[in-house]
């Protein structure tokens, strides 16, 4: 099965696709190091750097797998409430109508936050869809129950040409605790006790403790106000640190390596040299184990 990746990021969705015996022909994103890291990764991979919104579709190469995973920004809760006005990052969701126009792929796989079907215009893009004569079906799926030792929760819309919504039959994995992945001699710890630690902060490790003990995880910022413990598969990997290591009386944040595993890529998958852009890549990517059993279970049924 040949597949292109439209908004390819750090490339989730293409090493996914690999997992499951696919040849990716083609990737392309706006952004020039998300572009390079994919290259590096995906050598075999023909790569585009440039806005979707205005690619000539004609020159993309035939393909029966299009994957994409428009900008979810504009959508997520983390953006606060969704403007009522347009916005250019939920637009780029109409690159993956103009594709599907011109090129009419078997199947369409659309990765999102789970809030792009509360989109004012998902409606007008599922019809859109529909008029190209594909039948959408549209499943949350949280990478924990695929293996993956992070609880993160996100949209799949799986488009065939056929009568009726496809049904897949997804497995069930076990879950993988965030110990699994944690090395408490790596990092740069730092005293939980030390000056200048806000008092948010030591609430939030008071309340891991009473909870959890010695060892746990803690957020920095979100909903999650007291500890997880390490038995668990860790929360959502986001676009920028979010997730402490508690160890007794010293603390940290997750290392890229933590996180790369975190987000179950390859163990070696080459990220960006600086920590911010690596975890920003990180936070954005598809989880490659979660393409995986979706495009193994779609290559059963179709």
């Amino acid at each position: 099965m040949k597949a292109i990746d439209l908004f390819a990021g750090a490339g989730g969705f293409s090493t996914g696709a690999a997992m499951a015996g696919c040849n990716v022909v083609w990737a392309a994103d706006h952004w020039p190091a998300a572009v390079q890291v994919h290259a590096n990764n995906h050598p075999g991979t023909e790569h585009v750097c440039q806005d979707l919104q205005q690619a000539d579709w004609t020159a993309v190469p035939a393909h029966d797998l299009l994957m994409a995973s428009p900008a979810c920004q504009g959508h997520s809760r983390a953006r606060g409430k969704e403007r009522a006005h347009h916005d250019a990052q939920r637009s780029t969701a109409w690159a993956v109508v103009s594709a599907a126009e011109c090129h009419r792929p078997a199947v369409v796989l659309v990765e999102n936050v789970p809030e792009f079907a509360k989109w004012v215009l998902y409606r007008a893009w599922c019809a859109a869809m529909h008029a190209l004569g594909y039948a959408l079906a549209p499943m949350v799926l949280d990478a924990a129950d695929h293996g993956v030792p992070q609880h993160r929760r996100r949209l799949f819309i799986v488009g065939t040409r056929s009568k009726n919504p496809i049904e897949l039959a997804l497995p069930q994995r076990e879950h993988t605790p965030a110990a699994q992945i944690i090395d408490f001699e790596a990092g740069r710890w730092s005293p939980i006790e030390k000056p200048g630690r806000s008092a948010n902060t030591l609430a939030r490790i008071a309340a891991g403790r009473a909870a959890h003990g010695s060892r746990f995880l803690t957020a920095y910022y979100g909903n999650e106000r007291g500890g997880r413990s390490v038995s668990r598969p860790v929360g959502t990997i986001t676009t920028r640190d979010r997730w402490a290591v508690i160890d007794g009386e010293r603390m940290r944040m997750l290392t890229v390596d933590e996180c790369r595993a975190a987000m179950g890529f390859p163990h070696g998958y080459q990220l960006p040299e600086t920590h911010r852009e690596a975890i920003h890549m990180l936070g954005n990517a598809v989880v490659p184990p979660v393409a995986r059993d979706v495009i193994e279970a779609l290559k059963e049924a179709v």
